[in-house]
Parts: structure tokens; C-alpha cells; sequence
């Protein structure tokens, strides 16, 4: 067991946020299809823009 991790019984469950349609709400509280949908969802990450 790594040194900074809490054993099992020891830890809470995380809640977790995500926006939808402009508001927050958590996704536990979407529907099996939508938290199916967020779970294959990929970070999106912009490049620094090239000045030329």
C-alpha cells in the first residue's frame, strides 16, 4: 500500500459536478444512459496558438 493512501474503510465517496446546459448538478442525479455518456467523455485540451 502506498504511504498516502488512506485504507479503504477510511475513505468518503466523492460527489461529483459537471455543467450541463449552462448549470451545475451532480452526476449521480443523471439518468443511467447520461452518466454512461459522461464516463466516456475525454478532457479537451487546446494548443498554445503559433504567432507568425
Amino acid at each position: 500500500m502506498n504511504v498516502n493512501q488512506l485504507p479503504n474503510e477510511l475513505r468518503q465517496p466523492c460527489e461529483v459536478w459537471t455543467r450541463v446546459m449552462g448549470y451545475h448538478r451532480p452526476v449521480s442525479a443523471f439518468n443511467p444512459g447520461k452518466q454512461s455518456e459522461h464516463r466516456e467523455r475525454l478532457p479537451f485540451r487546446e494548443q498554445a496558438s503559433v504567432r507568425g
